[in-house]
């Protein structure tokens, strides 16, 4: 039996992740991802079942770093408007520290090809105290969490990627996501999310 080599699987994943970014699912196949990789295709199969296996547990790491990402000096007991501006920040810079992993989240978000059901226990757990201690404190209305998480956060993934394309709208310049424009942004949001 081969073995395991770490830098070869990482090599592997970040290759897959940038393949399917850049050309969809259809641009994903174990041959181009060995050549892209380096690697032989037996070696793909050394950590992964087939295909399926292979984008599932990159979903299911990729968002684990996000969500880890998220938590850091994040405290589920603070005070509403503090602890959606730590999540904003800590969201933002792990998105522009790791864009390719932010948009392949993003194509797999709505997609039939992963379960999502496989999320970080911590991270749910952290942010369903979140939100109830805040709404039992009279911080936030009490919402469907479908509609909390696109007021909350969807303005930031948007604003995102209009910075990492350097996009705008049609006839704009491009964007440049700041200090400003976060703080902002996120005054509208707390302030759409109030009782």
């Amino acid at each position: 039996m081969r073995t395991r080599d770490i830098n070869k699987e990482s090599t592997i994943r970040e290759k897959a992740i940038e393949m399917i970014v850049n050309h969809g699912f259809d641009g994903l196949s174990m041959h181009k991802l060995a050549k892209a990789a380096e690697v032989s295709v037996a070696t793909i199969y050394i950590y992964y079942k087939d295909r399926e296996d292979l984008i599932q547990k990159l979903y299911t790491a990729e968002t684990k770093k996000m969500a880890d990402a998220t938590l850091i000096n994040f405290d589920p007991d603070c005070h509403f408007d503090e602890g959606l501006k730590i999540q904003w920040l800590n969201r933002i810079k792990y998105c522009l520290e790791n864009p390719y992993s932010m948009q392949f989240t993003e194509q797999l978000r709505n997609s039939p090809l992963v379960d999502r059901s496989v999320m970080d226990r911590r991270f749910l757990d952290a942010m369903s105290k979140f939100v109830h201690n805040a709404i039992d404190r009279g911080e936030l209305l009490p919402l469907p969490v479908e509609i909390y998480w696109s007021v909350a956060f969807a303005p930031l993934y948007q604003l995102v990627k209009f910075h990492i394309s350097r996009s705008s709208m049609p006839g704009r310049p491009p964007f440049i996501l700041d200090e400003k424009k976060i703080n902002l942004t996120l005054g509208l949001v707390l302030k759409a999310l109030k009782p």
